[in-house]
Parts: C-alpha cells; sequence; structure tokens
C-alpha cells in the first residue's frame, strides 16, 4: 500500500491504495465518478481521459503514485452548478453526443485545448481531439460543437 493525496475536481483527497492501482480505477471504484470509462485499457482509445494539472491524460496509465501530489479533473466537476458546462452544452446542441461513451474524454480534451487556445482552427482541434476514439463516428458533430463552443468564448 501506499498513501497518496491528490485534489479531484477541487476535493482533496488522502488515501491508502495499492500500488498498482490506476487513476482510472481509483476515480471510478473509490470516489465513485464514472464519466471516465475503461474501454481499452492500454491506452489506445482516450475514452478514460481526465484532466491532470489541466492536461488531458490516459487514466487507465496512471498509476496512484504518479497522480500523488496532483490535480485531477473529471467531466463530472466540469459544471460546478450541477447544470451543463457551456462546452457540454455546444455538444449537446450540435448532436455531438451519440451513445456517449466517449463524450467526458471528448468534451475534457476540449476543455484542455480551448483553455490555452479559445481559439483553435478545425486542424487544432482535430489534433487536440484525436486521442479520442468515437465508437459513433461522429467527430465531424464534435468538431462542430468545438468550433461552436469557441466561437462564442465559452473560454477566457
Amino acid at each position: 500500500m501506499i498513501s497518496v493525496t491528490l485534489t479531484v475536481n477541487g476535493v482533496h483527497h488522502e488515501a491508502a491504495v495499492a500500488e498498482n492501482i490506476t487513476l482510472l480505477e481509483f476515480l471510478r471504484e473509490v470516489l465513485h465518478l464514472t464519466g471516465a470509462k475503461e474501454g481499452c485499457g492500454v491506452g489506445e482509445c482516450g475514452t478514460c481521459v481526465v484532466l491532470v494539472d489541466g492536461s488531458p491524460v490516459n487514466s487507465c496509465l496512471v498509476l496512484m503514485g504518479d497522480a500523488d501530489g496532483h490535480e485531477v479533473e473529471t467531466i463530472e466537476g466540469l459544471a460546478g452548478d450541477g447544470g451543463l458546462d457551456p462546452l457540454q452544452a455546444a455538444f449537446v446542441a450540435a448532436g455531438a453526443i451519440q451513445c456517449g461513451y466517449c463524450t467526458p474524454a471528448m468534451v475534457l480534451a476540449a476543455e484542455a485545448l480551448l483553455r490555452v487556445n479559445p481559439q483553435p482552427s478545425p486542424s487544432e482541434i482535430g489534433e487536440a481531439l484525436g486521442g479520442v476514439l468515437c465508437r459513433c463516428g461522429s467527430y465531424s458533430k464534435v468538431l462542430d460543437a468545438v468550433s461552436a463552443a469557441a466561437a462564442k468564448g465559452v473560454r477566457p
């Protein structure tokens, strides 16, 4: 067992965990935050993306020892008031949510992009979201959603 301290969605957590537990397992099984999904377990599909210190990472590849001391954001923490964040609302408006399996990861990858580049080009959006696979193939609607959110200035 190892002791870890981290912040998840603004809440401080201290835990004793097995050395081989991943951040994804901790989020889903300990904190019951199930937005991040395990699609492949090897970092290929991107459905487990969360933000660590503001950057998108595949949480299935991050051991809890490596998450120690960091700030983690999940889809559950994006809208603090319990409603939809403007970026999430843009996904809904564009019809970018089909089966929904990849949606949390897509939204968080887009969030990370818009924080550093509030007016990205279509190619920059594609590059930022390229690590997340969509089972339904609704990539064009996802690109439309992120473009619309950027046009509305959802991030400073």
